[in-house]
């Protein structure tokens, strides 16, 4: 991992939502909530269609922060969920550097869709970036 510095920007990750990532997450996690595979019964509740499951948003932010690197690194990962992120929707997700502590980094993070809106907010990732 390179070496940060207080207020540095990360790098943004883009990211479109593809039609059948939902059905791949259900798959991996076990959620079938039909809010995430049957578009006529969200709309039936209330909501604009299928929608992506929050952990899956947030394991986008994880990716962005880790890239490739060691997992057991990553200390702490928590995400406020702002809107809902549906199929197709492109991602931008954001990062910059809040605070440095020996060998630990405190990250601010966002996600923001194809519309400027912020679907998720407060991110906060500590990682290690010593040995």
């Amino acid at each position: 991992m390179s070496d940060y510095k207080i207020n540095q920007e990360l790098e943004p990750v883009q990211i479109e939502v593809d039609k059948y990532r939902s059905y791949y997450y259900a798959g991996a996690s076990g959620d079938f909530n039909p809010i995430h595979l049957d578009n006529d019964f969200a709309i039936k509740v209330g909501l604009p269609g299928k929608i992506l499951h929050g952990l899956c948003t947030m394991a986008f932010v994880y990716r962005t922060v880790m890239k490739n690197n060691d997992p057991d690194k990553m200390k702490k990962l928590s995400v406020r969920f702002r809107q809902v992120v549906r199929p197709s929707d492109k991602l931008t997700i954001k990062g910059k550097v809040i605070e440095k502590e020996n060998d630990t980094v405190k990250i601010g993070l966002i996600a923001e869709n194809q519309n400027n809106e912020q679907v998720i907010t407060n991110g906060c990732a500590v990682i290690v970036v010593g040995t």
